[in-house]
């Protein structure tokens, strides 16, 4: 593998996660019938006048990434480095934290350390962390395991949570891996080898259903439906990373075709089409990103061209260390306020007809 093909997975990945993000969240929450109603054109940012901004999944995607580069292939250095970020990152007022993510931060302030400040919960948090891990440390399935346990446990302890994020960095580092699209059975294979210690019965069962469901043409709607998510794709693990995969399977590297269809089924639309856009573009890169999905972020300090440089620096991280992208710490806040607001504005709006 050529090194801008090394580095480009890196990017798409990043960028993947954004683009799928940003365009995702203006549906959150939305039904598939209510969102058709008020976005029905989903190949378009909807956040502000055409433009889009994105939320903690993109945000925690980035400190995930600073925390790999800084940690050096040291998972425990790693869960460290991305505490503190996760720590200051709450000191920026972020809009909607995750009731799971925001006890365990608490908790990190009070001075527990990130092995034991994660809470039972079950939630998707961890799974946005998990596709640039998988890009990372998918060659080396014991560092993969311990940087992904090292990632979840930081905020969430129950095993599913653990689960649902290895099945996640998994599928990001086979589709970076390969030229055509991942044979679901291939994919199957190696996440049982590498769960096998823990027997997730429940997760590969219900990764087998979502395969089966694919070949039988089901949209994801239909399958969400079928294991119990009844109003979009929730927020819980075993719901989440269900549905991811079935997109997957079914549209490979087709980027648009699966963000489009993951943001159609409604609920939890931002993590879900962050998630996949990070499995889909790990493997197609960032000219397979429709030009229009990331010109029209909008984004200060993290912008997509800072995104994209720090993507590069966790690709060359053994060569250049502790070479990060800087940003304007100072504008966070700002930019939360306006975030803030413009949520506020979303969730007034949906208020209004047409119903």
């Amino acid at each position: 593998m050529t090194d801008s093909i090394q580095v480009d997975k890196y990017i798409g990945c990043l960028l993947g996660i954004a683009a799928g993000d940003s365009l995702g969240l203006p549906y959150e929450g939305l039904s598939t019938k209510r969102g058709d109603r008020l976005f029905p054109d989903r190949s378009k940012h909807h956040f502000l006048l055409g433009k889009g901004m994105v939320s903690d999944d993109t945000e925690h995607a980035c400190f995930t990434a600073r925390a790999m580069i800084k940690s050096q292939n040291d998972p425990q250095r790693f869960a460290r480095k991305l505490a503190w970020s996760l720590r200051f990152w709450l000191l920026g007022l972020p809009a909607g934290v995750g009731m799971a993510t925001g006890r365990a931060i608490l908790k990190l302030w009070l001075g527990f350390p990130p092995n034991y400040s994660g809470v039972y919960s079950a939630g998707n948090g961890p799974a946005m962390r998990s596709p640039l891990i998988g890009v990372k440390y998918g060659h080396n399935p014991e560092l993969l395991k311990q940087f992904v346990n090292a990632s979840t446990r930081l905020t969430h302890t129950d095993p599913k949570a653990y689960h649902g994020s290895l099945a996640i960095a998994l599928a990001a580092h086979m589709n970076a891996e390969t030229t055509g699209a991942v044979d679901p059975d291939s994919y199957l294979l190696e996440l049982g080898k590498k769960l096998i210690e823990e027997n997730p019965d429940e997760l590969l069962e219900l990764i087998r259903n979502a395969k089966s469901s694919a070949e039988n043409g089901e949209s994801v709607g239909q399958f969400a439906q079928s294991i119990g998510s009844k109003n979009g794709i929730s927020g819980y693990m075993y719901h989440t990373v269900p549905c991811i995969l079935q997109v997957w399977f079914r549209f490979g590297k087709d980027f648009k075709g699966g963000i489009k269809e993951i943001i159609a089924a409604g609920g939890d639309a931002d993590t879900t089409a962050a998630i996949l856009g990070g499995i889909i573009g790990a493997g197609v890169g960032k000219d397979s990103i429709p030009k229009p999905w990331l010109d029209d972020i909008i984004e200060y300090p993290r912008s997509v061209s800072w995104m994209e440089k720090l993507a590069c620096s966790l690709a060359t991280s053994k060569e250049t260390k502790n070479n990060l992208p800087g940003y304007c710490r100072l504008a966070i806040p700002f930019r939360n306020l306006m975030f803030f607001a413009i949520v506020m504005t979303h969730g007034f709006r949906r208020l209004l007809p047409p119903y």
